[in-house]
C-alpha cells in the first residue's frame, strides 16, 4: 500500500520520501518508481532512526506537506498463544512508531498540511485471533481524533484510512504459512460483498484525496476502503 501511494503521488507530481527497515528493499522500491523518490533506511519504532530522518528531511527539503504513517506489521494470534515479543513487536511498529514518526516530523509540517495514518477495520471488528493488532489499529483511530483536537490552531488535518482485506505481501509476515494465508484469504471474501480482495492502488487513491485540497474541510474522520465488509 506505501509504495502504490508513493507512486501515485510521484505521478501526481509530488517529491517523495519513503523510509523502510531494509535497505535492499527500500532501494528496489525507490528503483521501481524511477523519479522524484528518495528512500531513507530506518526503523520507526527507533527513535534514533527517527531522529536521522527528521535531520535529513529538515536539511534537504525543509518541510514535509503531507505525512502517510503506513508502516505496519500484522499479527493474527490466538489470543492464547500470543507472546510478549510478538505483542512488543506489532505495538513497537504500528503504535510506537506511528505516533513518534509524527510527532518527530511534526515541526516540519506546514499550518494546513496533511496527516494520514493506516489504519484497519480490524481496529473497530471483532475478529478472531486479531487481538493484538486489532488493539494497535485502534490506538491509531484514537490518534487521528486527538491529533486532529491537538493540531487545530494550526489547521494540520489529521485522517485515517481503515483498509479491509488488500492482496499486499504481509499475509506471509504474519504468522501464516501459504495455506493458512490462501484459507484466510478466502475465507475473507467470502464476508466482502463486492466479491473480491482490494488492490494496493485502491488505498493509494484515498490517500491522494486525503492529501489534496479535494478533501480541505475533512479532518479527524475514519475512511473505510473494504469493499462493503464493516459496512453490513
Amino acid at each position: 500500500m506505501g509504495l502504490a501511494t508513493a507512486r501515485l503521488f510521484v505521478e501526481e507530481g509530488a517529491k517523495v520520501v519513503i523510509t523502510g527497515r531494509r535497505q535492499k528493499d527500500t532501494e528496489e522500491a525507490v528503483k521501481s518508481i524511477g523519479k522524484n523518490i528518495e528512500g531513507v533506511v530506518g526503523d520507526v519504532a527507533n527513535l534514533a532512526d527517527l531522529d536521522k530522518l527528521h535531520n535529513h528531511m529538515a536539511k534537504k527539503y525543509g518541510r514535509v506537506d503531507v505525512l502517510f504513517a503506513n508502516a505496519g506489521v500484522g499479527s493474527v494470534v490466538p489470543f492464547g498463544h500470543v507472546t510478549e515479543e510478538q505483542f512488543d513487536q506489532v505495538f513497537d511498529v504500528n503504535v510506537k512508531g506511528s505516533f513518534f514518526t509524527v510527532q518527530k516530523l511534526l515541526d516540519l509540517i506546514p499550518d494546513g498540511g496533511s496527516i494520514i495514518l493506516n489504519g484497519s477495520i480490524a481496529g473497530s471488528k471483532g475478529l478472531e485471533a486479531f487481538s493484538a493488532y486489532s488493539a494497535t489499529k485502534a490506538a491509531l483511530r484514537s490518534f487521528a481524533r486527538t491529533w486532529t483536537t491537538d493540531l487545530k490552531a494550526r489547521k494540520i488535518r489529521v485522517n485515517i484510512i481503515s483498509p479491509g482485506t488488500i492482496d499486499t505481501p504481509i499475509f506471509g509476515k504474519a504468522g501464516l504459512n501459504e495455506e493458512q494465508a490462501e484459507g484466510f484469504k478466502a475465507h475473507m471474501i467470502q464476508q466482502i460483498p463486492l466479491g473480491r480482495m482490494g488492490r494496493a492502488d485502491e488505498i493509494a487513491k484515498p490517500a491522494l484525496f486525503l492529501a489534496s485540497e479535494d478533501s480541505s474541510y475533512i479532518t479527524g474522520i475514519e475512511l473505510t476502503v473494504d469493499g462493503g465488509v464493516a459496512q453490513i
